[in-house]
């Protein structure tokens, strides 16, 4: 079965749910990104990372990012969280479906949300803007690490950030963002399917009057 068939029947919250049990510390979850064009995604990561335009010293792309879009991949793209502009429109999405991606994810904002959603590609993104790329930020390399971290607050508490490697699962539906990396691929699947079973017999007892706590302590062995 391929990985896709495995991780793609189970939501995000499973999914996060089975890497926390296997020690990943942020269960994949990459911070606060909203549903902007509604759809699923469940496919390997084809990461970009963007630079602020005034940032003279960081590598060029010589093609778009979007034409070297591998079929079958998300776009991943992060982007620094001084940016106000949006890195993503109607016409990149047009591109990338021409392209057979199946989505996009940005650490950033995005714009032309009423052509996004007739368009249907999935996209999930920090907020939008009215601006445009230019002259405000342009991309830098495509296909290296990106570590996504979350915006800063003010807060003793940091909530971990997550690492995209090319390649890796990244799953996105209505409760959020996740990714699995590739080499965790097949144990997350069997952690998340020992999950929802063991969910199926919660809700059971629940909806026949069972308290939660008991419920919870019978099947996930919580007090």
């Amino acid at each position: 079965m391929s990985a896709i068939s495995r991780l793609a029947v189970y939501s995000t919250t499973e999914i996060s749910d089975a890497l926390i049990k296997l020690g990943v510390a942020s269960g994949g979850y990459i911070a606060d990104l909203d549903l902007f064009s509604p759809g699923k995604i469940c496919a390997p990561a084809y990461t970009v990372k963007m630079v602020l335009a005034s940032d003279t010293s960081a590598p060029k792309l010589s093609e778009h990012f979007v034409d070297t879009a591998p079929a079958g991949s998300v776009i991943v793209i992060d982007v620094p969280h001084q940016a106000q502009n949006a890195v993503w429109g109607g016409l990149m999405s047009a591109g990338a479906i021409a392209r057979s991606a199946v989505g996009v994810v940005i650490s950033g904002r995005c714009r032309d949300l009423s052509e996004l959603r007739s368009l249907g590609l999935p996209v999930f993104a920090r907020s939008h803007s009215t601006l445009g790329q230019q002259p405000f930020t342009r991309p830098s390399a495509i296909n290296i690490p990106l570590v996504i971290a979350p915006p800063s607050i003010t807060s003793d508490y940091i909530f971990p950030s997550v690492t995209v490697q090319p390649g890796d699962w990244i799953i996105a539906d209505e409760d959020g963002v996740v990714c699995v990396p590739k080499a965790m691929e097949e144990e997350v699947a069997e952690k998340a399917k020992l999950g929802t079973s063991i969910d199926a017999q919660c809700l059971i007892d629940i909806q026949a009057g069972k308290g939660i706590k008991a419920t919870f302590a019978k099947y996930r062995g919580t007090k």
